[in-house]
């Protein structure tokens, strides 16, 4: 889709650094630069921008970045660098408002359930905290332990990746060029933007609701895509509602 541009290709670079990185100082990385849950003792508020360059895999990265270029370079090409850029972080902070609160919306039944049989605040982190450590806990009476699984996994799991953001880009690039015809691998039938952006939309928020993936791995941060892609949605909606001079933001 053209030449990659000054932006797209920063981010690109800053990702594989921090891949690198993370390579090199493995679980110390994910410490402090992935996305902990808020009540996590690792969770530190530079993740909530951090996140976004670490990856957990070589494909995790590899199809983020390969999606950053295809779609993001054009984007910038027609809107700028400024209004490029404040979709892209504002999508990956979007991602994040809905990842956090469905992450809460698994983690509270739980810690309510605690809370009611008589534990603090601290007395429940330790709980979790002593569980982790062992690789095993004992169930508070009519406590369900898949309530305290949950409890614990949503505690124990942290977000990586730039996902968030690159549906922002691609939700902004299908309000731009709906029709625009998109080929896929393996389809050699032309699918309109807006169908294609917006049929892998559906996908997500399938998944996020049933919990259940039709395409690519279970443990995807579906939320956060759906959050992304909203953010982005709204943003390039808005601006090409009221046509605001490309000036006013460069």
């Amino acid at each position: 889709m053209g030449r990659i541009t000054d932006t797209v290709k920063t981010i690109l670079i800053i990702n594989i650094i921090f891949f690198i990185g993370s390579l090199t100082l493995g679980d110390a990385a994910y410490n402090l630069f992935a996305l902990w849950f808020p009540k996590n003792s690792s969770f530190q508020i530079w993740q909530l921008l951090t996140h976004m360059f670490m990856h957990g895999s070589a494909g995790h990265i590899f199809f983020n970045m390969f999606a950053l270029y295809m779609f993001g370079s054009h984007l910038e090409h027609t809107i700028g660098q400024n209004k490029f850029l404040f979709i892209y972080f504002s999508a990956g902070l979007g991602a994040v408002a809905f990842q956090i609160l469905f992450t809460y919306f698994q983690f509270m039944p739980g810690y309510q359930a605690y809370m009611d049989a008589g534990l603090s605040d601290a007395e429940v982190i330790k709980f979790i905290e002593d569980a982790l450590a062992k690789g095993r806990f004992s169930v508070y009476p009519q406590i369900p332990q898949e309530v305290t699984n949950t409890m614990i996994t949503s505690y124990q799991t942290p977000m990586v990746g730039a996902s968030g953001a690159i549906f922002g880009v691609l939700a902004a690039f299908a309000v731009l060029y709906p029709n625009l015809p998109l080929y896929i691998m393996f389809i050699p039938i032309p699918i309109k933007a807006k169908y294609l952006i917006g049929g892998y939309f559906l996908l997500d928020l399938y998944a996020g609701i049933t919990g259940q993936a039709i395409l690519g791995p279970s443990n995807v941060a579906h939320w956060a895509h759906i959050g992304g892609a909203v953010l982005g949605f709204i943003i390039m909606w808005y601006w090409k509602k009221n046509s605001f001079n490309q000036n006013r933001w460069n």
